[in-house]
């Protein structure tokens, strides 16, 4: 398939201009790399709820 470039569109990973079948990315591994930062943990949403955590049960120990 051809690059159709988006005019005026940047790739927020490399710079590049935004391809029309990957927008907003200029290209598959672009947009996997994106979505591996996401799942590892390195782009998250701030909120103010506090973690939950897990009753510890006392036989596991």
């Amino acid at each position: 398939m051809d690059k159709i470039p988006v005019a005026g569109q940047k790739c927020p990973i490399c710079g590049k201009t935004t391809d029309l079948q990957y927008k907003p990315f200029c290209s598959k591994r672009c947009a996997d790399v994106d979505l591996n930062r996401w799942l590892s943990g390195v782009y998250r949403i701030e909120t103010n709820e506090t973690p939950q955590t897990l009753p510890v049960d006392p036989d596991e120990e």
